[in-house]
């Protein structure tokens, strides 16, 4: 017998579905600025050539794509802070942070049973141990776009903060690379999702999921 048990909270999935159009809408601006001085390269490979911003239309829109990244930025900041403040005051961090020592082990366990190399999954509570680490990871990496995103916008007036980020160039060069893994976590957070299956999107939807006598974990 099966019956719906609840997976997520309504807060929860609030803060999850807000933050997928703003940081869609915060890479598409930002790619839209780094049209203008797209410098970064992997050896002979550019990051991002001219034919693929051509491509997307993405040319000559470098006032737009600043205008629409401050715009954004202001509710990805509100949005992450409201999600932090709630977790920590709901005790949903409990669940999210990782505790064990072992959370690595198991998460490489989780990486191993996704791809059909190990049978049984590590024991988990609400979130396996690769998720653990994947949404502590995001909240940092939001916290580091922050702070890199400052120094890059007001370099002149938070000089001490683009120092702590080791410069201009630096500050720039971390955000970047901050935003490339946003774009890997979409991509593999969604890879999962269509591997959970239906019952697991149900739960961040809904937030319910089907459980049948003797799933309860």
């Amino acid at each position: 017998m099966a019956k719906l048990v609840l997976k997520h909270l309504l807060a929860i999935r609030w803060f999850h579905w807000v933050n997928f159009p703003i940081l869609f809408l915060m890479i598409w601006s930002g790619l839209l600025i780094y049209w203008a001085y797209p410098i970064y390269h992997l050896g002979p490979i550019q990051l991002f050539p001219q034919w693929l911003f051509a491509m997307f239309g993405m040319k000559f829109r470098l006032a737009e794509g600043m205008a629409l990244h401050f715009v954004f930025m202001w509710l990805f900041i509100v949005n992450g802070i409201l999600y932090v403040a709630y977790t920590l005051f709901s005790g949903e961090w409990r669940y999210l942070v990782p505790t064990s020592r072992s959370a690595f082990r198991d998460a490489w366990h989780v990486f191993l049973h996704d791809l059909h190399l190990r049978k049984e999954m590590p024991p988990q509570e609400k979130y396996n141990a690769a998720q653990q680490i994947a949404y502590t990871g995001i909240v940092v990496m939001g916290v580091g776009s922050l702070i890199t995103g400052l120094a890059i916008y007001k370099p002149a007036q938070l000089a001490w903060l683009a120092t702590l980020c080791g410069g201009y160039e630096s500050a720039r060069v971390i955000h970047f690379v901050l935003t490339m893994g946003y774009i890997g976590f979409f991509l593999i957070h969604v890879a999962q999702v269509i591997l959970a299956g239906w019952n697991n999107f149900r739960g961040m939807v809904i937030g319910y999921e089907l459980v049948r006598d003797g799933e309860e974990q």
